[in-house]
């Protein structure tokens, strides 16, 4: 089976140990790669805690990196959430993936503590642990600046290294591997560092299949409005959705209190466009690169970024935005956790916080500086419970919310509460069919139909993860023709509905992990706010209450399709 080195790195940390081990075959088959890999190299240290030298934290490829095949340059990141306690997995971009199959490696496994910290330097079949105390302390921009442009990089900040619950591992200084903490389990193991570089080939068993099947995803991206349209993401990045979820009456405001935050046109993505004059770039094997880089370097944030630093803080100052979004990425933060839990902080404090406040703030959770910054390194729900309030975290299983006001979307707000490792909107996407109107329109304030969207979505979304490939692509093409670029890559045959089927084995065994430590249905809920409180109405809009009923009875709904029947049965046994 071509696309696979079957080679992979397994290094013991305590023991500074390396090991080339084998790929199996039947992990290739069975889980494909990427999200799917770091789910079954888990799966027997799963209930240790985030934190212990046996927990693994996985860098895996997938079987289209390193080949023509579009936006096949990511790579998944694994391990125990330090902040939700699920299973969880990051999706990243940059070059780090390709140049670890170029390395000739297919994965990264990495266990263990380190009793000083380290650095890993893989240069090929060369691969060293290194001293790195002169890095402690150090920003990421810091950290990375002794490898030039030959390497990638993988770097955790100060707040990694401080263990703070929502701490990102950086690829090549702005692509994050951002939520839910890796960056923690990183710098538990005292690993400050990873630098990969590799010029090998992938063998791709069929060139001229994978030519076509590549002119086919090109051919429909071309045609997709929300891809390469005026207004698309090649145009103006994620930030495109600024203006949309405003007119949509869906924007988080103040800590989900609201919906509307009137000042968002000063940083849309139009805004910031006529403002930085922006550069295209992206990740590796990548045609549609949403990335945006300003004059003199200014990373322009993603949508949850800037709506999150924006209208959840009810904050329109756009340099503030820019600065607190790079203060994240060279201090390795989430910029969601870090942004929820500030407008937590707000709510509970009964004030608006000024632009910048924020700004300290954010380099006080980051050093955990006694008193306010080590209480919001936390997360939002800690914080909270610890203030006598947990009503007032705006999360999921522990898990901050993005950028999409659940009352606005009703697909939506199912597939928060349903979501593996917490309140995620990369686990399923129901925006697209209630917002962006694609593939199909749905009603958006309507669970009818939602349940199976949900499923579908989910299970897709693994295999896209387990692929490596990137969500935006899926806006205008299907598994249809994937499976056409993975067949021609292997050699071997495979079709949507065999690809389907990996994506639910990948879910299921995710649950079941999470059920190991403890989770169950009463744990896929959404805050109450959204049973309780209106959003924001106008423009013949009006924000809702969602019905508490017809939620429970869509989440029912949910679990019958997926057959968690029995577990639904025995929460309402035990209630």
């Amino acid at each position: 089976m071509s696309g696979y080195t079957f080679r992979s790195i397994r290094i013991d940390l305590s023991t500074r140990t390396v090991e080339i081990v084998p790929t199996p075959e039947m992990l290739c088959e069975e889980y494909l790669g990427g999200r799917g890999f770091g789910v079954a190299l888990l799966s027997d240290a799963i209930t240790h805690s985030w934190n212990a030298p046996e927990m693994p934290l996985v860098f895996a490829t997938g079987p289209l990196v390193g080949t023509a095949a579009p936006t096949s340059g990511r790579m998944s990141v694994v391990s125990r959430s330090p902040l939700t306690g699920t299973i969880f997995d990051c999706s990243v971009g940059g070059r780090f993936g390709t140049m670890l199959k170029r390395a000739g490696y297919d994965y990264l496994e990495i266990v263990g503590t380190a009793d000083r910290l380290v650095a890993l330097e893989i240069d090929g079949d060369a691969v060293t642990i290194l001293s790195a105390g002169e890095l402690r302390g150090r920003t990421v921009s810091e950290a990375a600046a002794g490898y030039d442009s030959s390497w990638s990089t993988a770097v955790i900040g100060p707040a990694g290294e401080l263990r703070v619950r929502y701490a990102s591992i950086m690829i090549d200084g702005h692509y994050s591997a951002g939520r839910g903490g890796l960056g923690a389990v990183m710098g538990a193991k005292n690993l400050k560092l990873i630098a990969i570089r590799g010029g090998g080939t992938v063998t791709v068993a069929d060139p001229a299949m994978l030519a076509t099947a590549r002119d086919a995803i090109m051919r429909l991206l071309r045609t997709s409005q929300a891809v390469f349209g005026e207004f698309g993401l090649a145009e103006f990045g994620t930030a495109a959705l600024v203006d949309l979820m405003h007119a949509r009456r869906m924007e988080p405001t103040e800590n989900f209190r609201k919906t509307l935050f009137p000042q968002a046109g000063a940083y849309s993505g139009y805004a910031m466009r006529v403002r930085f004059n922006p550069k295209k770039t992206g990740c590796a094997g990548c045609p549609v690169l949403c990335k945006k880089i300003g004059e003199g370097r200014a990373i322009i944030p993603e949508y949850e970024t800037v709506s999150h630093f924006g209208a959840l803080n009810a904050n329109s100052d756009l340099d503030t935005i820019i600065e607190a979004n790079r203060l994240c990425n060279d201090l390795g933060l989430d910029t969601i956790s870090a942004a929820s839990t500030i407008a937590c902080y707000a709510e509970l404090e009964g004030r608006t916080v000024p632009p910048a406040v924020i700004l300290q703030i954010l380099c006080e959770i980051a050093m955990r500086e006694p008193g306010r910054g080590d209480a919001l390194a936390e997360g939002s729900l800690r914080y909270a419970a610890s203030q006598g309030h947990p009503e007032a975290s705006m999360s999921v299983k522990g898990l901050e919310l993005p950028a999409y006001d659940p009352r606005g979307a009703y697909g939506m707000a199912l597939a928060y509460a349903t979501s593996n490792r917490g309140g995620c909107h990369l686990r399923a996407y129901p925006v697209s069919h209630e917002i962006l109107r694609r593939p199909v329109a749905t009603d958006r304030f309507s669970f009818e139909g939602k349940a199976r969207i949900v499923r579908i979505a989910e299970d897709m979304n693994a295999v896209v993860d387990s692929l490596t490939a990137c969500k935006f692509v899926f806006f205008a093409v299907s598994l249809e023709e994937y499976a056409k670029a993975l067949s021609a890559v292997t050699g071997r045959d495979h079709d949507a509905q065999s690809l389907f089927r990996v994506g639910e084995r990948i879910w299921n065994a995710e649950r079941a992990l999470n059920r190991a430590n403890g989770f169950t249905v009463m744990d896929d809920d959404l805050p109450q706010r959204f049973f309780r409180e209106e959003g924001s109405s106008g423009a013949r809009v009006s924000i809702l209450p969602i019905d508490r009923k017809a939620f429970l009875a869509a989440r029912a709904n949910y679990y019958r399709i997926r057959g968690y029947a029995e577990e639904l049965a025995s929460h309402e046994e035990t209630r």
